[in-house]
This record gives structure tokens, sequence and C-alpha cells, in this order.
């Protein structure tokens, strides 16, 4: 009878200290985030967080990899109220501007710069890099109802997400939403000539 709350509040403790260090790493940057720091911010002891998850390291990518899984998620599920029609594709190439523009891309912006310089932490982002590439094309596919197997529809994908990362480098120091709506529609109109969507209005 015990053991299911007890697996319950395993699972509440590991999702706090996953949230929790995104949000440090949004929020304080690669060098303030500790096991210590996440595990105070999440209402839990040190020894709990290592008990999850026994090196920083651990933790960081464990987060990422869960925030991204969760985020693809929620835009697959958006897309039930993606118009149909005119418009469809700006609303496609917004979503995944979105995902480039929030807190899990400033968080992973954080862990890629440290990865730069720290082999062992690159060989264990590597992977995860490739993986969220990978997801990220897939779902783009899907939502534009591109035919990846076209190279010219297959490349457009890629240039979308590249111009989304891009969109969300620009966005990290200062408000760049400005500009960033008008070159999301005319990059819209674009995808629409070549894809052979309808116009966006």
């Amino acid at each position: 009878m015990d053991r299911e709350p007890k697996q319950d509040r395993s699972r509440a403790t590991r999702l706090r200290l996953l949230e929790a260090t995104i949000d440090c790493l949004a929020t304080q940057g690669w060098a303030a985030t500790t096991v210590s720091v996440v595990a105070e911010q999440a209402g839990v002891s040190r020894g709990a967080a290592q008990h999850h998850f026994p090196t920083r390291e651990d933790l960081i990518t464990a987060a990422l990899e869960f925030m991204f899984d969760g985020r693809m998620a929620e835009i697959r599920q958006e897309a039930v109220g993606l118009p149909l029609g005119p418009g469809r594709t700006e609303a496609v190439v917004s979503r995944m501007v979105e995902y480039f523009t929030g807190p899990l891309f400033r968080a992973a912006l954080q862990v890629w710069t440290a990865a730069a310089a720290d082999d062992a932490l690159r060989q264990r982002v590597v992977p995860l890099e490739a993986k969220f590439g990978r997801v990220a094309h897939r779902v783009t596919v899907e939502l534009l109802g591109a035919d990846d197997t076209d190279p010219v529809a297959h490349r457009l994908v890629q240039a979308t997400l590249d111009l989304a990362r891009g969109l969300g480098l620009a966005d990290v120091l200062t408000d760049d939403s400005v500009r960033r709506s008008h070159v999301i529609r005319q990059w819209a109109v674009t995808l629409d000539a070549v894809l052979g969507q309808p116009a966006v209005s």
C-alpha cells in the first residue's frame, strides 16, 4: 500500500528537480546551476537530489531531455488548434521560433556554451543535440505537411529550424519580437511559394 505513494513522491521530487534545473540555467546561468542550488530551489535536500542524479551532468542533461520532450509533445498537441489553409505555415514557423526563444533554449544555450570548453560534457551533449535536431525536424515536417523525401523540402525545413535558432539567439540580450514577427511572416511566404502551400493572407 505504501509503495505507490512512495513512487509518487519520488516522481514528484524528480520533476521538481528537473524543472528547477531548467529555471536555474535559464535565469542564473551555467556556473550558478549547481546541485545544491537546484536542490534548494526545488525544496529538496542535496542528498535527495543526488539520489536521483548522482552528478551535476546527470541532472542537467536529464533536465534538458525531459523539457525538450515535453515541449515537442506540447507543440504536437497545439497543432490541433493551428489554422488550415492560409496562415498555417506562419503559425507553424511561429511555434518553432517560440521554442527557440523560450526558457528551454536559454537553458540549453548555457549548457552548449559550457560544453564547448569541456570535453566530458561535450560528449554527453552532442548526442543529445543530435536527438533534439532530429525530433524538431520531424515535428516541423509533420506540422508543415512537407514531403521530407524531397531534397528541397528537407533543406527548407532544416533552414526553418536554423532560422528559428538564429532568431532565438537574437532575442537573448534584447527584445527582438517586432523584427522577428516580420521575418517569420516573410519566411512563411517563401515556404508556401516553394512547398506549394496556400499563401499566407
